[in-house]
This record gives C-alpha cells, sequence and structure tokens, in this order.
C-alpha cells in the first residue's frame, strides 16, 4: 500500500496580503514536490474554493495570509468537507486574527500586551483625542483584521491621527489604538508546541512595515543566542527564555495548534509585551519562522512535512466546548 499523498496548498485568496500568499505558496508546493507525494496548487479567488471538489485531498497546507486565510473561514470550509489541514483551528484562527480579541485574551491570562483601546473610525477626530488622553503620545493605529502590517500607522503628532485612523479604518470599522512601545523587536516562532530560536528585527526605517517585510533588503533578521555576555547578536540569558517561554504562552492561550510566529517588543523598561500571534507564518525565502527552523538544522522541505504532520493533530474544538 502506497503511503502516497495527494497535499493541496492553497494560496493566493482576497486579501491585501495575496501577493505574499503567492509567494509563500509556491514555495511550500515546490518543496513538497522533492517528497513522494501528490502536489495540487489551487490559486483561490473567492471564499468558495469550489476546486476542493475536483481533487481527492488528503491533506491541506493552507499558505493563506489575512481575510479568509487566518480567520477561520477556509478553515471552516475544510472542515465540512472533512480535509485535514494545517494550521490552528476555527476558533482560534479568528481569535488570532482579530487584534481586539486576542488582546483581551492576552490580558485575562496576564500576558503583557501595550495598553489599548478601540474607536469607530468613523468618528470624529475631537473625540478620538479625547478618548486616547489615558494612552499618551506616540500611539500606534491599527485595522483590528490585517496583518503583514497592513493598515498600521505610528502616530507622535496629534495632526497624523486623522491619517492614521482613515488608513485602518479604509480596512475595518473600528479602529485598535494602541500605545507605542521603542525597543527591540523580536518574533519567536513556534513548531508542535516547541519554541523556535528567537529573531530580532532591525528594520533599516524606523517601523517595520509591509514594505520592510518583504522589499526592503537593508532590513536585518538576527538569529539571537540565549548568552550571558550581551552583544550584537545576543539577549542575556533570562530575557531570552523568557522570550520563548510567552511566546508559547500567546500561542497557547489562543488555542492555536501546530505553528504559529509571535511577534513581541521587548521595551527599554526590559518589559517584554506580546504584539500579536501570526497563524499561518509567511513561508517565503525572507520568512521568519522558515529562517529560524534553519537555525536549528531543519530544513524547509522537512519543515514543510513536520507542518503537514501537524495537521492531523486535534484542533481546540476537538477538545474543549466552544460557544459559538
Amino acid at each position: 500500500m502506497s503511503d502516497k499523498k495527494n497535499i493541496v496548498v492553497l494560496m493566493g485568496g482576497i486579501s491585501s496580503e495575496r501577493e505574499i500568499s503567492l509567494q509563500s505558496g509556491k514555495a511550500v508546493a515546490n518543496a513538497l514536490r522533492e517528497t513522494n507525494n501528490n502536489i495540487i496548487e489551487i490559486i483561490v479567488k473567492d471564499e468558495r474554493v469550489d476546486e476542493l471538489d475536483n481533487y481527492e485531498i488528503d491533506v491541506a497546507f493552507i499558505a493563506l495570509h489575512g481575510r479568509f486565510g487566518e480567520d477561520g473561514g477556509i478553515q471552516k470550509i475544510l472542515e465540512s468537507k472533512g480535509i485535514p489541514y494545517t494550521g490552528s483551528g476555527v476558533h482560534a484562527s479568528k481569535l488570532a486574527m482579530n487584534k481586539l480579541k486576542s488582546k483581551n485574551i492576552f490580558k485575562r491570562n496576564n500576558i503583557p500586551t501595550p495598553d489599548y483601546l478601540t474607536v469607530p473610525a468613523v468618528q470624529s477626530i475631537t473625540e478620538i483625542i479625547k478618548i486616547i488622553e489615558r494612552l499618551k503620545l506616540p500611539v500606534v493605529t491599527k485595522a483590528i483584521s490585517n496583518g503583514s502590517s497592513v493598515g498600521i500607522s505610528i502616530i507622535k503628532e496629534y495632526d497624523e491621527l486623522q491619517n492614521g485612523i482613515n488608513y485602518a479604518g479604509s480596512f475595518d470599522k473600528e479602529v485598535l489604538i494602541e500605545k507605542y512601545i521603542e525597543g527591540r523587536e523580536l518574533t519567536v516562532g513556534i513548531l508542535n508546541s516547541t519554541p523556535l530560536p528567537v529573531i530580532e528585527i532591525k528594520p533599516a526605517l524606523k517601523f517595520y512595515d509591509y514594505d520592510s517585510k518583504y522589499k526592503d533588503k537593508r532590513t536585518q533578521y538576527i538569529i539571537l543566542k540565549a548568552s550571558d555576555v550581551s552583544s550584537e547578536e545576543s539577549l542575556f540569558h533570562s530575557v531570552y527564555t523568557s522570550t520563548q517561554e510567552l511566546a508559547i504562552r500567546a500561542h497557547d492561550s489562543l488555542g492555536c495548534r501546530g505553528i504559529s510566529r509571535v511577534d513581541m517588543i521587548l521595551g527599554k523598561d526590559g518589559q517584554i509585551y506580546v504584539l500579536e500571534v501570526n497563524t499561518i507564518p509567511g513561508f517565503t525565502e525572507r520568512s521568519l519562522l522558515p529562517k529560524a527552523a534553519n537555525a536549528v538544522n531543519i530544513g524547509f522541505t522537512e519543515l514543510c512535512n513536520m507542518v503537514i504532520a501537524t495537521a492531523f493533530k486535534p484542533t481546540y474544538e476537538d477538545t474543549h466546548i466552544v460557544c459559538p
């Protein structure tokens, strides 16, 4: 009996992150072709994905980012068809995609996260200024349900606030306003409930935006070491360990499965703050989770195979009662 599987790689999608998803999907499909499996590429163009009915599928590798990729939509369709899939289940995907809901959960679980509030995108700027007085400038305006730093602005002066609200509001009806924390940008990939090495992100510009992530080759990604000696490529051992532990706590608090990437800031006050959890991290050659995996001798093809294996593990919904 053959162990060969029919693996569908879902890519593209309908979100603002479509182009990155296509890059992730192509990279994954090419890697999986090196294995003893049949690889099917589906470029998603709508929220029906009728092409799934054209094949006998053993497992789906979700390489979709943003809306209808990380928000539980495609996961729900795959479950209705009985197709195992990579990444988190419907419930955890919905929570992680919604920055407000995930930050509320972090707060309830005593996971440090920058102070925050939300405002309607249509609210007058005068009223918004009054509301955010307790946060004090600078702040960050964010679309509640978006990724790849799309919809995000750093606001240092009140006269910049309207543009930030308008930009975030072009993606969502409600805008998250978060206290800006100055410090070192860190990220930790999670693979099979195990933290990968901590990576520090040093964008060429002050803000790690979409262009810094995917276009600016000057952005540095430094794989840090758990060292007791402070240097360019190290964190104090206690801080390094705390960063990884906090990443696992954030991942678990949302009920994530298999893989995720947790973005954090090490503030100048020495406090580590969780910003968000990405349930479908990028899988391009510039992506952070593959870089971290490679640092512990997990090559890209092996990583893709390990992610496929997580598709057959229980989701949060399989082991918990979830209220609709």
